[in-house]
């Protein structure tokens, strides 16, 4: 493939593996990465509920969700973050009405899994998009169009939790919240569409390899004859 398209593929591949892996990692391992956050105006309760037991209850600021755990502020800046996993549940009350709380459940958080599944594809895209060989960097097109489709599906899944989230906080009384997206939520769409554009430059850049050989192929078979030729005795 041209280098002029091959180059530019390459980087937008690189950039869009290193932002996903990042974002696969988050919380509680990379605290400024989550996908949702929630700030309370007045202390607030946070915790999570396992399997039915009493909710833990902790004097809170501000409650951030991740891929894999969610991580809670308090007026103090100290933070405390759940047991890392796959699908958690948060529980979220008021310490002005005991009577109002909510629950985020697993089937909310579970589909953040899918983060780093697009993040392995995005990877083998980019090992592809380093071979010179056409069939090869075709395939690495493909791939790349693939892990945009499941990033694209784990921005839906950010934007449904994002959504259901700031829907469900503002049910409890007493706590005043304010619900935004987070670091992890935004570097989820640019990846999405970094991995589009280094799918479409690796599919630009094979059609102009092709045209290319076909003018050439053209120039080399077609050889221009003068007009007397047609009257000269064959032998």
């Amino acid at each position: 493939m041209s280098r002029i398209f091959c180059i530019p593929g390459i980087i937008f591949l690189l950039c869009a593996f290193v932002l996903s892996f990042l974002t696969s990692i988050s919380l509680p391992y990379l605290t400024a990465l989550d996908i949702t956050r929630v700030h309370f105006g007045n202390a607030g309760t946070a915790g999570t509920l396992d399997q039915g037991v009493t909710e833990l209850r902790v004097s809170a600021q501000c409650k951030l969700l991740g891929v894999w755990a969610y991580c809670s502020y308090d007026v103090n800046d100290s933070r405390t973050c759940s047991k890392a996993g796959h699908g958690y549940n948060v529980g979220i009350g008021s310490v002005v009405d005991k009577n109002t709380s909510v629950i985020i459940g697993s089937s909310w958080t579970r589909g953040l899994a899918v983060h780093p599944v697009a993040t392995a594809i995005t990877f083998v895209a980019l090992l592809l998009s380093f071979s010179q060989h056409i069939t090869v960097t075709l395939v690495s097109s493909i791939v790349s169009f693939f892990a945009a489709l499941l990033t694209l599906i784990a921005f839906a899944i950010d934007i449904a939790l994002f959504v259901y989230v700031r829907h469900q906080v503002k049910k409890i009384n007493g706590i005043d919240p304010n619900t935004n997206a987070g670091p992890g939520f935004w570097l989820t769409l640019v990846t999405f569409i970094l991995l589009l554009l280094a799918g479409g430059t690796v599919c630009f850049g094979r059609r102009k390899d092709r045209l290319s050989g076909a003018t050439t192929t053209t120039y080399t078979t077609s050889e221009k004859k003068p007009f007397w030729s047609r009257f000269k005795r064959k032998n």
